[in-house]
């Protein structure tokens, strides 16, 4: 457990918000018809045009500069030619390397009406990365984090929380002690300490948790074929309250400002927002 000091975590502030502007801008961009090939060019030309470099590029052999999910791919999905399509959902996850320090999250998109069910799963998903956050104070412990993930989208709605993918710590690495899952036990695990920086993001499935990975030896999908949804934060543990580097709401108002993005706000979207 690598800890951070203020003016460090300002410097990771600054890779996690030029992540942030990255999946801002490619939220402008996203259509039926669009590859994801295209989409991933696009996210290393802006991240290398801010004097950055991705950090998923030629980790462990990887190609690409992101990681790029569509529907019941729960991460790790391989940028290719296959267009999107009205309905699918997409989870963007980018890192960046940023005067040395690294920003990594996602965010999970849909293009056009995924229908009510995916868009509770998207909201519910949504939630739960922040009701693990409000956990994620000095003095608490991971399994706080993660129980509180577990409790909102498995105990309350029955999704499938997946078992063998965890979040991390983060810093000049992009993985770094101490792992983050999405289930567990309250008061268990390492306890919190101020300074730390971790990223959380809950990856869950409509469907049952099992996953299994493509022959690639990247693509995770879920073995039902039922959607998954994952969101990711970069936060840094604090006295009362954590610190969150990343910043959801450029996303958000580009997600908005796109009428091929389906939102849960939208006026023809029915579903109610849960507390």
């Amino acid at each position: 457990m690598i800890l951070k000091t203020d003016d460090q975590v300002e410097m990771m502030r600054q890779s996690a918000l030029l992540v942030s502007k990255t999946l801002a801008e490619v939220a402008r961009d996203l259509r039926p018809g669009v590859t994801t090939l295209a989409i991933d060019k696009r996210i290393g030309e802006f991240v290398r045009d801010h004097h950055a470099v991705p950090s998923f590029l030629h980790y462990r052999g990887y190609a690409f500069n992101s990681c790029i999910s569509v529907n019941d791919v729960v991460v790790h999905g391989l940028p290719n030619e296959g267009e999107l399509r009205e309905g699918d959902i997409v989870s963007i996850d980018i890192g960046v390397i940023l005067d040395g320090w690294h920003g990594d999250h996602a965010y999970t998109f849909s293009i056009g009406d995924p229908g009510k069910d995916v868009m509770k799963l998207i909201n519910v998903t949504k939630e739960s990365l922040y009701k693990g956050i409000e956990k994620a104070i000095a003095g608490n412990r991971i399994g706080d984090i993660a129980f509180a993930i577990q409790e909102h989208t498995e105990k309350k709605h029955g999704y499938g929380v997946v078992k063998e993918l965890v979040g991390h710590g983060l810093g000049k690495n992009m993985h770094e002690d101490p792992q983050v899952p999405n289930y567990g036990k309250r008061g268990s695990g390492p306890k919190l300490k101020e300074g730390l920086v971790l990223a959380i993001e809950p990856m869950i499935n409509m469907g049952k948790r099992d996953v299994y990975t493509e022959e690639d030896g990247w693509t995770v999908r879920t073995k039902d074929g039922k959607p998954s949804v994952h969101f990711e934060h970069d936060v840094c543990i604090r006295k009362t309250k954590a610190d969150v580097l990343s910043d959801y709401s450029i996303i958000e108002k580009a997600e908005a400002a796109n009428a091929n993005l389906w939102t849960i706000s939208r006026k023809d979207t029915k579903i109610p927002h849960e507390a």
